[in-house]
């Protein structure tokens, strides 16, 4: 018979000990003591300054320092309709500290880009923030003035209407091509090297019609310099109420609307997941948030993890479907 002695009892305690000290000092390994965010977070935004997704990035910024208690840096990684820095934040160490924005392209990328990384895998979904409209506008001295003027003048002339949009394979050019497609009409695609140009091209009436996000182009509508006709979305715009949707103005079942989230590189353990997501979403029924993000045309979306990877896959399989079916290829 074994008899344990003081000596004896001490030594599974020290070695727990000991194997507590050496698992806290792995990278990666995270302790009770943990806390998170332990530094500043990069919030990657996968494209240039001043577009959609960089302006609803610096609003959330702001507001998870305020939360956090740490800085959310904007780190603006721009090129390939987003790939570039979605494939950054993919390879990011998965401690919570890379968070990734994207938006409509990221479920449209896979239909014509052999990507670098698997979007289903490489990256999870943390949050999704808001929805968005994209508006179908013209020249104010444009005749067109109606969805169904648009389709009677499409159809007298076949390929004479142009429609102008922020480049090829994008998610306003994806809205053009299922338009067509729905409506039975050919409208002729004219990509430009962003909103910007092609906006101006409208304006100045080079192009007959532009499809520009609700967000983007809603400064130049509400000037009068832009008249917009139509919106892509399932409901009305709170921002141009007055613009009908495309299903109600004539294409019953037509939808393609825009969103944004956040996305993190897979692995991030889910305490943090869960973090995130909490204070994401209480940053968003924020009164100030709240106002702020509709001036901008964009309507606030709370949701679980679980809903917006949902949303995401869905996304995925509708676009690659609509890719076949119209052809859309990129640049």
């Amino acid at each position: 018979m074994i008899r344990y002695t003081k000596k004896h009892s001490l030594a599974p305690a020290l070695c727990g000990a000991l194997a507590a000290i050496s698992l806290s000092t792995l990278p990666g390994v995270a302790t009770a003591q943990d806390k998170f965010p332990s530094r500043p977070v990069r919030m990657v935004v996968p494209f240039p300054p001043g577009g959609s997704n960089d302006i609803l990035g610096r609003f959330l910024a702001q507001k998870m320092t305020d939360r956090l208690g740490q800085q959310v840096l904007v780190d603006n990684r721009a090129g390939a309709d987003g790939i570039i820095g979605a494939e950054i934040a993919s390879r990011a160490t998965p401690d919570g500290h890379t968070i990734l924005i994207i938006s409509t392209s990221y479920t449209q990328n896979p239909a014509i880009h052999k990507l670098p990384f698997d979007p289903t895998k490489a990256l999870i979904a943390i949050s999704q923030i808001a929805t968005g409209a994209i508006a179908f506008y013209t020249a104010p001295n444009l005749p067109i003035t109606s969805i169904k003027e648009l389709i009677t003048a499409t159809k007298s002339k076949p390929e004479a209407i142009r429609y102008a949009t922020s480049g090829a394979g994008g998610v306003n050019h994806f809205a053009g091509e299922l338009f067509n497609s729905m409506a039975g009409i050919k409208m002729v695609h004219v990509p430009y090297k962003g909103g910007g140009p092609s906006m101006v091209d409208v304006m100045s009436g080079q192009v007959e019609i532009g499809l520009g996000t609700v967000i983007q182009a809603l400064p130049l509508i509400r000037s009068g310099k832009l008249r917009a006709f139509a919106v892509t979305t399932a409901k009305r715009s709170s921002a141009v109420a007055d613009v009908p949707t495309i299903s109600e103005a004539g294409v019953p079942g037509y939808e393609a609307g825009v969103f944004w989230g956040v996305l993190g590189p897979a692995g991030i353990p889910r305490p943090i997941v869960n973090q995130l997501n909490k204070e994401i979403g209480a940053i968003l029924q924020e009164p100030e948030m709240v106002k702020r993000l509709q001036n901008e045309a964009a309507e606030p979306t709370v949701s679980t993890p679980e809903a917006f990877q949902k949303l995401i896959l869905d996304e995925i399989q509708k676009w690659i479907k609509v890719a076949k079916e119209t052809g859309i290829k990129a640049e």
